[in-house]
């Protein structure tokens, strides 16, 4: 029997049964395993036709970037040459709306701020709680990515990363990624690897996923892209940010470099 809950009209809870103790553990074993846990089907049919009709209608507004990067997401090292895979430049293009871009009722909202969703994600992840962000731009991420944009190999700065594919594009979008390529907590950050990565002389794994699949991943360790978007149809997924404190901003500098704005 199917418990109703405030996000019966949005999961498919006949598959995903959010309060299940005995389901967060194997979500969580699978994720700390893997580095990565999937959830297909996550959203029902109607759920996932409504919120891909939302984000084209919200399309016009996204603030479009190309900016470029190294692996590590960090500055110039002047320590290393310039043609050290640390100051190795990477572009990456995407669209982007932010949480107060979100139609207001939204079902994005509406799971965002479920409670029974954010314990299931703490329970995965391992967090006692979960907070949004306090500035008003980046709890709930819409990203579009159109012909020909990609997001370049990089690590997470992040412990974790929760998405919602919402449409595939007619062909690339391929989300590939290496389990564990660097120990950021040793600062072992496996130059030679990742350089044999950018020659192509080592090969990625791909993530298989279908829209309205749940993805959790922890990127801070795994190496990961997007692979540019092949077709006239955009890519568009959910980015869901959360925090394990309150009161915490992304930075202005980051706000302003994400998003053109700081509010």
């Amino acid at each position: 029997m199917v418990r109703v809950t405030d996000l019966n009209h949005i999961i498919n809870e006949q598959s995903y049964d959010l309060l299940n103790i005995d389901f967060a553990v194997e979500c969580k074993k699978d994720l700390d395993q893997r580095g990565v846990l999937t959830l297909p089907n996550f959203l029902n049919a109607k759920t996932l036709i409504e919120l891909v009709a939302e984000a084209e209608d919200c399309a016009s507004q996204a603030y479009y970037t190309d900016s470029t990067h190294n692996v590590y997401l960090t500055k110039i090292d002047t320590n290393y040459a310039s043609d050290h895979v640390i100051n190795k430049q990477l572009v990456s293009s995407k669209g982007c709306i932010c949480t107060d871009q979100i139609p207001s009722g939204s079902k994005l909202e509406q799971l965002y701020s479920s409670s029974l969703f954010k314990k299931f994600i703490a329970k995965v992840v391992g967090e006692p709680s979960l907070f949004p962000y306090e500035d008003p731009l980046s709890s709930i991420n819409v990203h579009y990515a159109g012909e020909g944009q990609e997001l370049n190999w990089h690590f997470d700065n992040s412990e974790f990363a929760i998405t919602l594919l919402l449409q595939s594009p007619v062909g690339g979008g391929e989300f590939q990624y290496i389990k564990d390529f660097r120990n950021s907590e040793e600062n072992e950050m496996n130059f030679d690897g990742v350089q044999k990565l950018l020659t192509a002389s080592v090969s990625p794994d791909i993530l298989t996923m279908e829209p309205g699949t749940l993805v959790l991943f922890r990127g801070r360790n795994s190496i990961h892209r997007v692979t540019p978007t092949i077709g006239d149809r955009k890519r568009i997924l959910v980015v869901l940010a959360y925090n394990s404190e309150p009161g915490i901003a992304l930075s202005e500098s980051a706000r302003k470099t994400f998003y053109g704005r700081l509010c």
